[in-house]
């Protein structure tokens, strides 16, 4: 039989205590000819490879952390299925820097006198800009319009104290909530020489900026929402009008193979006019009549709804995946390399192959039996909703290499009328764009893994200080019972500190037995047979062990740790299974292989070509355990707890190469973090696992994924290797063109993962999308997705930041959103008639904003005093496996204001909270308010709010609480703390993949104020950045240069 390949299988979605025998929450009833799996013959473990066709030959890789074009692990046999092209280097060219206008100085301007006029409401939410239908009449001279609001620009709110001096920090005075100083400016002239010096380059805002209509479209009228201060409509606001943009070239249809099979599942043959058809523009120009140039800010876009995945595309394709799959950077592939040249955006995928999916809604398995599963013989595709059965149904094309393959004898069905299989409405794999494949013994060249879970826990005098290791002791006893793979579920511990103490966990004892071994330098396992033990065996002495474990080291007063040294130990253990390895690290390692010394505290680094060294790792020690673990299919998660430095850059490359993840918990304190630590632990520890996984992305011809960015090692040009995968992580990879598509309407893409579930079973998880190839730019911007452009900019932003200056990674981002809406400001012939517009399309709305707000992120913000170097690396890994909708949420945050729900009474208080946009206009010193990034939450106290108030949500007195940084928020006995602890549920409720910890801040408490709050209002001037309004006014003029 014909040796398949296999890409990685995703697995469904993950329940919190998975009990059922389906792993990966997959679906219902298996589907196929046969429900059961035959049996395996038990084999020893010999290799550790998941798959027969894989090589088992590792190589240390030396790349940096966060950079996922890593050198091939393993070469792959010839039998793979496709010969793998030499391996090329995946990390994003540098781009070069771009250069900025210096604006000058402000002069003295008095604002006009304007007059409120009648205008309709409209819901915040909803999109301020309508876009022009092209079929509008050109009237060929301007006539005045009904008024658009405007207001007079000045600088944005101050923050409500001084901030640290710096060159690149203003001077900012005593802080305003409600009202803003309008400073003075002369007009901006032409641009100078002079580099920029801060996150955002900074400059003074030009003419008059106010939100128009569309084009030829009356404009439509402002609104005063009630939390936004009054702004009043200036009566000379004119409006110009332009003809429509140019027709849409090129056909957008299926060819007749397509349509036979699925006669409905793509656009209709012939041009695209039933696409988007709008662009959208913001009138940034001086009001006649009026001295003062302004914007109306609640007219600019803002993701006040949270991530918006457009709907056009599953209408278009209904047999695709779900988007929370398989997202594209945008929907419409360019016919060639000169097209593709002029997107100037990134063009690739975002994967998040095992996306937890609603109830109802889950991935049905299917099951061939005896057949094998369906595959392409020549490009090795999984049969897919896309294929055309042909020859009355005896053979079947596939849709990626149009390779004519021989229906099996037991999986042939007869063709209707129509061309299409009788039975496709029973067949999963032919009418869904997602499906599980139970996966035979030809794909794996072992038995499947047990699930295996490895603590290794640091013990010196600060963990034992810090209460760790009572949280992690009685977390890990609670998950005892879920587990997942019970009974097959392996488990052992190492802790350490200046030497290594193993646990002897054999079920035959009543008590564990701790063995010591205190050389560093020639590591050996005492007991190798009774470090790693079945759970269900030896259950009892498991949690002997952690009922023992807080006192056990509390009189340790050692303060080294032999990290290293435990990190090859607990390789010993566990090379054999695979599984796994949780470490718990509270202190720089400094002894034996492995150890780290302080850095950065070299301040005249920064601003340099060697600036970058420092967020690398120092010692290729832990890359090389890296490659060793993920050849042994061994996944490592890290547990950072420190007040002080503990080189996270190094540390985290254990869990960068090996598909894990990092925790970091800055300033940990039991009293706050007890509660986000012990369910981010136990949500790592219940949910379903995909064990020694691989994965690939199949795409059809011409077109070829080429960088990848993730947390996973590479094994061939196009393979991930993944330990372990769940649903939480997600992997961004960018797309190239081989050869020009001129014959090709649509291109497909299949994502494979092959895995082990917990239960023991290889199931490959297939999703398969196709997107239309297009000849018109215009159509490749109107069907962009600006949530998977963000997340893979993100990306290439943070390996950017490995090998240059932060501030020429962020110019790269920069650059390319100057050139993307300067090329689409160019499909419109009239652009001289435009000069006064920020032209952009629907789509991509909102990417400045997101743009300003990634580099305005902990991982790319500033220099060295914006964001500790820890801080700084554990942000750049976090954001380097979140999915979009979690790295949206991250880079804009919410924020509310809850004063008012705590007042109300009844079913009043359970309103639903509304969502302000991210700027200090909106603070009321009178007023509570939320900011939730997904993963904290800070709440903020104007300093006039009552004192009774404060007092019910602490508990006491402010007086009495003379330290809010150790202030911790709970449920008291009083109605306005249990509400609040209601809103504060019912946010987290949204979100189950992490849980965000409560802090408090008092208005004007500096400098925890800046760092925790208004640091992150990125809509406001911080760190020397722009504001958002000034952001618009930069990216309009070189958009237009």
């Amino acid at each position: 039989m014909e040796q398949p390949t296999f890409p990685g299988r995703p697995t469904s979605s993950f329940p919190t205590a998975p009990k059922a025998s389906a792993p990966l929450r997959s679906s219902g009833p298996i589907v196929g000819l046969d429900g059961s799996i035959p049996s395996r013959a038990p084999t020893p473990f010999a290799s550790s490879g998941p798959v027969a066709e894989f090589g088992s030959s590792f190589t240390p890789q030396t790349t940096s952390p966060f950079f996922s074009s890593v050198p091939a692990v393993g070469p792959q046999p010839a039998n793979f299925g496709e010969l793998p092209p030499p391996i090329r280097p995946s990390g994003p060219s540098s781009p070069p820097s771009y250069q900025v206008q210096n604006v000058g100085s402000y002069q003295q301007m008095q604002p006009a006198r304007y007059h409120p006029i009648a205008q309709s409401s409209v819901p915040l939410g909803s999109p301020p800009f309508i876009g022009q239908p092209r079929g509008s009449p050109y009237t060929g001279s301007f006539q005045p319009q009904s008024q658009t609001p405007t207001v007079s620009m000045g600088l944005t709110p101050q923050s409500s104290s001084q901030m640290i001096p710096r060159n690149t920090v203003p001077q900012l005075s005593e802080p305003s909530f409600t009202a803003t100083k309008i400073p003075s400016q002369p007009p901006l002239h032409a641009y100078s020489n002079v580099p920029p010096r801060s996150s955002i380059p900074s400059f003074q805002p030009d003419p008059q900026f106010h939100a128009s209509g569309p084009v030829s479209q009356p404009p439509m009228q402002g609104f005063t929402p009630a939390h936004v201060p009054a702004r009043h409509a200036s009566p000379y606001a004119h409006q110009s009008i332009v003809p429509p943009p140019p027709p849409i070239g090129g056909p957008l249809g299926y060819t007749s193979r397509d349509q036979l099979q699925h006669p409905l599942t793509g656009p209709p043959l012939g041009g695209v006019q039933s696409l988007v058809e709008e662009f959208q523009s913001l009138s940034v120009g001086s009001v006649p009549g009026s001295l003062n140039p302004g914007v109306d800010t609640n007219l600019l876009p803002r993701p006040l709804s949270g991530d918006e995945i457009s709907t056009k595309i599953p209408e278009m394709y209904h047999l695709n995946c779900h988007p929370r799959f398989l997202r594209l950077t945008t929907h419409a592939i360019p016919n060639s390399q000169s097209l593709f040249s002029r997107w100037h955006l990134p063009l690739g995928a975002v994967v998040q192959p095992l996306a937890e999916t609603p109830d109802g809604d889950e991935v049905p398995v299917i099951n061939f039996g005896p057949v094998g599963i369906v595959r392409c013989r020549r490009c090795r595709t999984y049969i897919n909703p896309y294929v055309m059965f042909t020859d009355a149904g005896r053979k079947w094309r596939c849709n990626l290499c149009s390779f004519l393959n021989d229906v099996p004898a037991e999986y042939y069905c007869g063709l209707d009328a129509s061309g299409r299989r009788s039975d496709i409405d029973q067949r999963p794999e032919l009418c869904k764009g997602s499906v599980e494949f139970v996966a035979s013994t030809e794909y794996m060249v072992r038995p499947p893994m047990p699930p295996l879970y490895f603590f290794l826990i640091d013990v010196s005098v600060s963990a034992v200080r810090s209460g760790l290791l009572e949280i992690v002791a009685k977390t890990i006893k609670s998950c005892l019972d879920d587990l997942p793979g019970f009974p097959r579920t392996q488990i052992g511990f190492i802790t350490f500190d200046n030497t290594l103490h193993f646990h002897n966990l054999k079920s035959s004892l009543t008590q564990p037995q701790m063995l010591v071994v205190s050389d560093l330098d020639d590591i050996f396992l005492p007991l190798p047979d009774d470090l790693l033990v079945n759970l269900s065996e030896s259950r009892h002495v498991v949690e002997a062990f952690l009922d023992s474990l807080p006192v056990m080291f509390q009189s340790s007063v050692n303060v080294e740790s032999a990290l290293g040294p435990a990190l090859k130990a607990s390789f010993m253990v566990m090379s054999q299974l695979g599984g796994k390895l949780l470490i718990f690290q509270s202190t720089l390692p400094s002894l034996g292989v492995g150890r780290l010394r302080l850095r950065g505290d070299d301040l005249r680094v920064y601003g340099t070509d060697k600036e970058h060294i420092l967020r690398l790792p120092e010692d290729s020690f832990y890359k090389q355990m890296a490659a060793e673990f993920t050849k042994n299919q061994i996944a490592v998660d890290i547990y950072a707890f420190s007040e002080k430095y503990t080189d996270i850059a190094s540390l985290g490359s254990l869990a960068k190469y090996t598909g894990g993840q990092v925790y970091h918990y800055p300033s940990f304190q039991v009293a706050i973090h007890h509660e986000k630590l012990s369910y981010e632990l136990g949500r790592n520890l219940r949910r379903e696992t995909a064990w020694e996984a691989v994965m690939r992305i199949r795409c059809g011809k011409g077109v070829r994924f080429t960088n990848y960015h993730g947390h996973f090692m590479l094994r061939s040009t196009d393979l991930l290797a993944l330990p372990a995968v769940d649903c939480d992580k997600a992997f961004a990879m960018q797309l190239s063109l081989e050869e020009n598509l001129m014959t090709t309407q649509t291109v497909y893409f299949q994502v494979a993962l092959l895995y082990t579930s917990s239960t023991g079973e290889r199931r490959i998880r297939v999703h398969t999308a196709a997107a239309p190839v297009v000849t018109d730019l215009n159509e490749m911007y109107n069907q962009a997705d600006t949530g998977a452009i963000i997340s893979l900019l993100g990306r290439i932003a943070i390996e950017n930041s490995l090998s240059q200056k932060l501030d020429d990674a962020r110019q790269s981002i920069h650059l390319k959103l100057m050139k993307s809406l300067k090329e689409y400001r160019n499909l419109f012939a009239v652009q001289h008639r435009l000069s006064g517009r920020l032209i952009y399309p629907e789509s991509l709305r909102l990417l400045p904003l997101y743009v300003l707000a990634l580099c305005k992120s902990v991982a790319l913000r500033g220099g060295y005093a914006d964001a500790p170097l820890d801080d700084r690396c554990a942000a750049g890994y976090t954001m380097m496996i979140l999915p979009v909708s979690r790295m949206l949420k991250l880079l804009y945050p919410s924020l509310f204001r809850i004063d008012e729900n705590l007042l109300k009474d009844g079913k009043e208080s359970q309103e639903p909270l509304i969502q302000l946009p991210l700027t200090a206009l909106n603070l009321d010193p009178k007023g509570i308010y939320i900011l939730d990034d997904g993963f904290n939450f800070v709440i903020w106290l104007g300093r006039m709010l009552p004192a009774d108030l404060v007092s019910n949500i602490l508990g006491a007195d402010l007086a009495g609480v003379p330290d809010l940084s150790k202030a911790v928020v709970f449920e008291h006995d009083n109605p306005i703390s249990k509400k609040l602890l209601m809103i504060l549920n019912r946010l987290r409720e949204k979100n189950f993949s992490s849980y965000p910890s409560c802090r408090l801040v008092r208005q004007g408490e500096q400098p925890r104020e800046l760092s925790l709050f208004l640091a992150n209002l990125v809509e406001d001037p911080t760190a020397g950045s722009s504001s958002y309004v000034d952001w618009i006014f930069q990216v309009h003029r070189q958009s237009q240069s």
